[in-house]
């Protein structure tokens, strides 16, 4: 008789550590653009929390940031990402096509082409705009020091070359060779190349260096708003391209991790109410319409275009642009 509470001692016991066992510890990370960081602090936390909830399951989200080109690199690389989070689809389909590591028509299995939010470019320049910048085609004026990174290694510096290449195609009687012209007076006018979007606002806001900064809109609105809001303004030009940063789970990775089923819901929580209220905050244009009306007034009104609109989509403007011996570096010759 003395045995039966041992024996259920050591049965509590036992029990106690299936529910312990069973409560298992996951680990994601995620390869994202420069300008990301403080978006993630807060929906990792939260995605985090809700995962918990549901699942009884601890999640935590690595993170890797860097200029999107280069990132998409480390992934082919090796780096071994559950999930990219980047700043356009050309870099996602490098990982897909060079990297084999996630699936041809990844833009297809998550809502709005794998785009959760969308931003734009606007103007960062020096508190009471003293050089009186108002538009794209300030930007090639004598005179003018533009800051803005290097499109071989950064998504954000190849949205803002496209978006000044678009508003001068747009123009009236423009032609391929008065953008061509224009954006290489545009280029001509930067100082200095960094590699990525965060670098070049560093550049900008710390540095002191330039009149002007070619920023993401979240990334204008943080450096105004965290790093100096009584030394800068934000310009929106009269329009400007539609920047779609899209998200994918590297499918290779995370199942050889074990790690997919949280790499999809971390994904898929990006689209909820919660989450896109966050991005919202953190002036990311959210694609929810209900969470978008809400937070209309946090974003400028301008004409928006977009890649496949002017461009003929991620694929066409990368073979014109931005590879070896394109427009880009056709440009930097031009300059030295």
């Amino acid at each position: 008789m003395g045995s039966i509470p041992r024996i259920r001692q050591i049965l509590l016991i036992l029990a106690g550590s299936v529910a312990v066992a069973s409560a298992a510890k996951v680990e994601l990370l995620n390869a994202s653009y420069d300008p990301t960081r403080e978006l993630y602090v807060d929906l990792n936390k939260a995605f985090a929390e809700l995962y918990k909830q549901k699942t009884g399951d601890d999640v935590e989200i690595r993170q890797s940031h860097g200029g999107s080109g280069k990132q998409a690199r480390s992934v082919i690389d090796g780096l071994q990402a559950d999930v990219v989070t980047l700043a356009l689809a050309y870099d996602i389909d490098a990982i897909a096509s060079k990297g084999g590591l996630l699936d041809a028509r990844w833009q297809g299995q998550l809502p709005r082409n794998s785009a959760p939010y969308t931003s734009t470019i606007v103007f960062l320049v020096r508190k009471g705009n003293p050089k009186g910048i108002k538009d794209w085609g300030d930007l090639a004026k004598p005179g003018i020091a533009v800051v803005t990174p290097n499109p071989k290694t950064s998504g954000g510096a190849r949205w803002n070359y496209l978006a000044a290449w678009g508003w001068a195609l747009r123009q009236p009687g423009a032609s391929e060779a008065t953008a061509r012209e224009f954006v290489r007076k545009l280029f001509h006018n930067v100082p200095v190349l960094d590699a990525g979007a965060r670098a070049a606002t560093t550049t900008f806001v710390q540095r002191g260096i330039g009149d002007v900064l070619l920023a993401w809109e979240n990334e204008a609105y943080l450096a105004k708003g965290e790093k100096g809001g009584d030394q800068f303004d934000i310009v929106a030009p009269s329009s400007s391209i539609l920047a779609e940063p899209p998200v994918a789970v590297v499918r290779k990775n995370s199942l050889r991790k074990g790690t997919i089923k949280a790499a999809k819901s971390y994904l898929n929580f990006l689209y909820t109410p919660e989450a896109q209220e966050i991005i919202a905050r953190n002036h990311y244009r959210p694609r929810d319409a209900a969470v978008a009306s809400r937070h209309a007034g946090r974003f400028a009104q301008l004409d928006l275009f977009t890649v496949d609109e002017v461009f003929g989509g991620w694929q066409n403007a990368h073979a014109k642009h931005f590879k070896d011996g394109g427009e880009f570096d056709a440009i930097v010759r031009s300059k030295n």
